[in-house]
């Protein structure tokens, strides 16, 4: 029977315990030894997979069990091909999703791996513990029996015999250490509202990485990992979603940078052509292009550098008298008549849509989405379900326009984030995962 590339799931009991550096580390220190290694990320993310491809040399793709179905999941596990390692890093803890069933599953990163076949390397912070963290350990190996546990790492040992007492825990717990990492506190990446900064924002990205590397050849078993990897079953052969246009311009800058990896590749392996363009640069989208498509990002940070693009501004205005136009969060932000920023300045957008909204007064939104069209939008017909995800702290202060589509969260139940459209121009707080088949 064929299989896909052997893997294993890198995660972890919660947030914050350190699986971002072993995740970064390890891909750089495989990819040194010469392994073609793919990178993946469990769960609806759109900053890590940038990170992961810096340190792989291959473009992260996102695995989500309750945004995808069978087909799309097999889809996106395809872009491993020629791979000889597949890593994957989990989101929150590894047992945490939702609490209804999406396409496939809750989103879970146990749910990726059991899917996937990966055994679980999990990252644990034994901060103000020592045998006591084998209880965790055992814990998450015993809470699913059918998923393969390889080990722990082992992350801010405070010292030799902080490292000694932890690891006869594990012993008697059972549990395979593949590594133990000192306390270091320069190893943090720098983060801001929404986690991590931007992959293309990070001052010295390379050295970080190399740096992680380095940490993890030192005090990580990397033969034992890779010994603990297993391979899954070959996925169905599926096509990834097709492009909404032929010729899409997409912005692309610190600005707006948030797009999941599988539709721009799905977009790609269809024939469109992506044009790339900077509203920060004051660039106008290609004249000659079907759509413009205004990912997700940082506009609120940016605000006065958009309000002074002119050139942008009306190129924007001219697509769309007569072509389409979408937004998705900050891109939608941007497409609306003005943004106020965490200071309270209000700055000038680009006036396709009515909305006006404030970072000033911050209220935070996250979560799955699951939206009906009430219109049509690039790509997708009026009545279609699109499944999504929803991330910012931008508040409303005047949305005017038609609603865009019903939307709900991951448990069904309404959200006042609803969309608008306003002749060619749509746009959503929520970024597009897939649209459900019908």
């Amino acid at each position: 029977m064929a299989t896909t590339p052997k893997g294993l799931m890198i995660s972890a009991p919660a947030s914050g315990t350190g699986k971002t550096t072993v995740m970064l580390g390890l891909l750089r220190a495989l990819r040194e030894d010469g392994l073609a290694v793919q990178p993946f990320k469990s769960g609806p993310d759109y900053i890590d997979p940038a990170f992961h491809l810096a340190a792989a040399g291959r473009a992260s793709f996102n695995l989500d069990t309750w945004a995808m179905d069978s087909g799309l999941l097999d889809a996106v596990t395809a872009q491993a091909a020629g791979a000889e390692i597949c890593i994957g890093e989990g989101s929150m803890g590894l047992f945490d999703g939702v609490a209804t069933r999406g396409q496939s599953g809750f989103g879970s990163s146990a749910e990726t791996a059991k899917r996937m076949g990966w055994p679980v390397v999990l990252v644990i912070d034994v901060g103000g513990q020592a045998q006591s963290a084998a209880a965790t350990a055992l814990g998450f190996k015993a809470y699913d029996p059918d998923l393969p546990f390889a080990g722990v790492i082992l992350n801010r040992v405070a010292s030799p015999r902080h490292e000694r007492l932890t690891r006869l825990g594990m012993e008697r717990a059972g549990v395979k250490v593949l590594g133990s990492l000192p306390r270091r506190g320069d190893l943090a990446l720098p983060e801001r509202h929404l986690g991590l900064i931007q992959a293309v924002e990070h001052p010295d990205l390379e050295a970080a990485i190399a740096g992680y590397a380095s940490f993890l050849r030192e005090h990580v078993d990397l033969d034992a990992i890779k010994a603990a990897a297993l391979s899954g079953a070959a996925p169905a052969p599926q096509a990834l979603p097709t492009p909404p246009a032929q010729r899409i311009a997409l912005a692309r800058d610190a600005a707006f940078s948030f797009t999941y990896p599988h539709l721009l590749e799905g977009w790609r392996a269809a024939g469109a052509e992506i044009l790339p363009f900077s509203p920060l640069a004051d660039e106008a989208p290609a004249a000659d292009a079907d759509l413009v498509w205004l990912p997700g990002g940082y506009p609120e940070l940016h605000g006065g550098t958009l309000a002074a693009a002119d050139n942008w501004r009306a190129g924007m205005q001219k697509h769309a008298a007569t072509k389409p136009v979408h937004g998705e969060c900050g891109g939608y932000m941007a497409l609306g008549e003005a943004l106020i920023d965490k200071q309270g300045n209000r700055h000038q957008m680009a006036g396709l849509l009515g909305l006006v909204t404030s970072y000033e007064k911050r209220k935070f939104h996250l979560g799955y989405r699951r939206a009906v069209l009430e219109a049509d939008m690039p790509g997708f017909a009026a009545g279609t379900a699109l499944r999504g995800h929803e991330f910012h702290y931008s508040t409303i202060l005047d949305e005017p326009d038609a609603p865009l589509a019903q939307v709900m969260d991951a448990d069904g139940n309404p959200v006042p984030e609803t969309g608008s459209i306003k002749g060619h121009v749509t746009g959503t707080f929520f970024h597009l995962i897939t649209g459900e088949a019908k």
